[in-house]
């Protein structure tokens, strides 16, 4: 599953926003009730349609379900393509809840239309464009954290210099982004053999070689584990250059507990680091209905039970 269909599920499940309680939903929906659950160890953000069937299509009411069962964050990749407004309510929402903003992917860079590592001056304009969005709509939503994905890998040039393009084209960035205290993270994915940024060790590499506050590392462990393995050990190698988590079952790209993954331990590896952060929860549900969604959060109960 790639992260445009993530996209794509949150726009169309957004739908219009309306007040509402989780409570509420659990007692009309004549479904048992985990309101007033305690915050989960780590903080672990949901996204758009992780919860509808217990709280609708309406990602606020979704967000108030998620609140009440223990979750403290969000996060949502396709929060650029939501208009103005609803970008404001979301961040209200999660002001007046305390909640936190996980990442949202920088706007109009898909995984394969942006191309920094080209070096191509067009290329370089389109993302220095999309960081000043970014930008506009990390205020709106009070975020401080933007997905980055440099693109394709170029085959007629040698790697060494595309990776220099793609330096110099993050500095640009960061030199947006610092200013207004956002961190971009480039994450290495597996979606497919063409994309130029496949590993941890690249981003760590280019991070380094950026400098900036602004430019660290998203490890999204499904990839990682697609890619290569050794979560943990290579955790610890690239950690002082990582400034976001995703989380993804693998195979499937599911819950924990539904793969290969012993999210158990990796939760208390990153809990015993001192990340304190959102791990994003960019994976799908196992099960369908009502009965997926708790046995979600039973999953994330069971795998966050490392204290």
């Amino acid at each position: 599953m790639q992260r445009r269909k993530f996209m794509q599920q949150s726009l169309l499940t957004g739908g219009a926003l309306l007040a509402g309680s989780a409570g509420v939903f659990a007692k009309e929906n004549n479904t048992p009730s985990f309101t007033n659950e305690q915050p989960f160890h780590l903080n672990y953000g949901i996204h758009d349609g992780m919860f509808q069937n217990h709280a609708g299509g309406n990602f606020l009411d979704q967000i108030k379900f998620a609140y009440d069962n223990g979750f403290r964050s969000i996060e949502d990749n396709g929060m650029s393509g939501r208009p103005e407004d609803e970008q404001k309510k979301i961040g209200d929402l999660l002001a007046k809840l305390g909640m936190s903003m996980g990442v949202f992917v920088q706007p109009g860079l898909g995984n394969d239309s942006n191309m920094l590592a080209s070096g191509k001056p067009d290329q370089v304009d389109k993302f220095v464009a999309s960081c000043k969005k970014a930008v506009e709509i990390a205020k709106r939503i009070n975020s401080k954290l933007v997905t980055v994905v440099p693109g394709d890998f170029v085959r007629d040039l040698p790697i060494g210099v595309q990776t220099g393009n793609v330096i110099e084209a993050v500095k640009k960035g960061t030199a947006i982004f610092e200013p207004a205290g956002i961190i971009m993270v480039l994450e290495p994915l597996s979606d497919n053999p063409d994309l130029f940024l496949r590993t941890p060790d690249q981003a760590y590499a280019i991070c380094k070689a950026v400098g900036s506050p602004s430019c660290k590392l998203l490890y999204d462990m499904y990839h990682v584990q697609r890619n290569q393995g050794h979560i943990i050990p290579t955790l610890d190698l690239v950690y002082d250059e990582i400034g976001y988590y995703q989380i993804g079952d693998n195979p499937g790209r599911n819950e924990p507990g539904t793969g290969e993954m012993n999210y158990k331990n990796i939760f208390k590896h990153i809990y015993a680091k001192g990340y304190r952060g959102v791990l994003g929860m960019e994976h799908g549900k196992v099960g369908k209905g009502k009965e997926g969604e708790l046995a979600l959060i039973k999953a994330y109960r069971e795998a966050d039970g490392f204290m």
